[in-house]
């Protein structure tokens, strides 16, 4: 295989403090050396050879940014619904029928050149690596073939069928409820990994909640939630109690919760971007930080309440409104995307482990907080591949 050396590298972020410095592992004046994989990491002055040499030029190189979190298989947008919000309209879960009747209606190749779309802008920004939820179709032809499209793209696929009940069950909740646990579950295996809940004010309920998890951990699912995004409720106890790998939102939490997140091996993810779109308040990063709970930043990527694909701004955000250091951010969306995906193969860079890296237009990884809304990632390799090139998709 062909052997890369990413040299001169005035700040490296390996986030393995046996590497380098500090919880991030900074390595100064560094190189690394990748085909597929990383094979060698240390000082610039001792890299060995490689078949291809490139000059980072004394710039900051991280990890690709893992997003644990993203809705990409959707067909429409709902630029008024926001901007409707913007003008002070409060944020309702309904909103996602919209989506729902738009999604229904689309093509396959819709669909699909909507995932690619996306997935490119997600690369272009340093998401090396991304979970893919279902959601807006709502019925067993319109989810599988959710599944089906975004397969193609990630093998993190998300069963989000529990999205909302959908209007033609709006009468019977729990018949639709049925309707997943029946046809749903059994025609998703081999295709998604996760099944996730919307376990909110106007979604499912507690029991409802809880009936599809039990469900889906009993067919060998691995199982997320969105929870406590709305309202302070029992949604991220239900997340605990079913080992969920996440909890997804954190909003309203009391310090019962928090405390119980800290000693579960369930990651609180927060989604920056969903309250910069919908005005709501802020969780606390600082807090679930301060109180030992392993934390991921996503970005929550949908059409109706994050239309975002931009990690960076995320990060930004979460240093400027939720209390995070710009390390913590940092880590929360690389290392804390990989927890909350249960992963040690993204999120690091190490010997061994997958070669996704990102080298920013910057010399400090400080400069993704620093510089808001600036396109500082320029190049990206996933899996040894040079796959962002001078800020554009190599393949595009």
């Amino acid at each position: 295989m062909t052997l890369t050396c990413l040299t001169n590298i005035g700040e490296l972020i390996t986030n393995e403090p046996g590497i380098g410095d500090g919880p991030l592992g900074i390595v100064h004046d560094a190189a690394v050396c990748f085909d597929d994989a990383i094979r060698w990491i240390g000082p610039a002055a001792s890299a060995p050879s490689a078949d291809i040499v490139v000059d980072a030029g004394g710039t900051a190189v991280i990890p690709g940014f893992v997003d644990s979190h993203a809705h990409l298989v959707f067909a429409g947008d709902r630029a008024e619904e926001f901007a409707a919000r913007m003008a002070g309209q409060p944020y309702a879960a309904g909103g996602i029928r919209t989506t729902v009747a738009a999604t229904r209606a689309a093509s396959d190749d819709s669909l699909r050149a909507t995932v690619r779309r996306l997935a490119d802008e997600l690369l272009r920004a340093g998401v090396t690596h991304f979970e893919c939820k279902t959601g807006y179709g709502l019925t067993v032809e319109d989810e599988l073939r959710a599944l089906r499209i975004a397969r193609e793209f990630t093998d993190d696929v998300t069963l989000l069928a529990a999205h909302v009940v959908p209007a033609e069950f709006r009468d019977d909740p729990d018949a639709y409820v049925d309707r997943i646990i029946d046809a749903m579950l059994p025609q998703a295996l081999g295709l998604a990994r996760w099944v996730d809940v919307f376990c909110d004010a106007g979604a499912f309920d507690e029991a409802r909640t809880d009936r599809i998890l039990t469900a889906a951990r009993a067919r060998g699912f691995a199982c997320r939630l969105h929870a406590n995004q709305l309202a302070h409720d029992g949604g991220v106890d239900l997340a605990i109690r079913h080992d969920c790998a996440s909890a997804d939102h954190c909003t309203h939490l009391d310090d019962d919760q928090v405390a119980r997140l800290a000693a579960s091996h369930t990651v609180a993810t927060l989604l920056p971007g969903a309250e910069f779109s919908t005005r709501s308040p802020y969780p606390s990063g600082r807090r679930l930080i301060d109180a030992g709970v392993t934390v991921a930043i996503a970005t929550d990527c949908n059409p109706g309440s994050s239309y975002t694909t931009s990690m960076p701004f995320c990060i930004a955000v979460a240093v400027r409104d939720m209390g995070f250091t710009p390390a913590e951010a940092l880590q929360a969306a690389t290392l804390g995307g990989a927890a909350a995906l249960r992963r040690t193969d993204v999120g690091r860079i190490a010997v061994g482990g997958r070669a996704h890296l990102v080298r920013l237009d910057a010399p400090s990884y400080i400069h993704l907080a620093y510089r808001p809304g600036v396109a500082i990632v320029t190049d990206v390799w996933k899996d040894g591949v040079h796959a962002v090139r001078e800020g554009q998709v190599a393949h595009a």
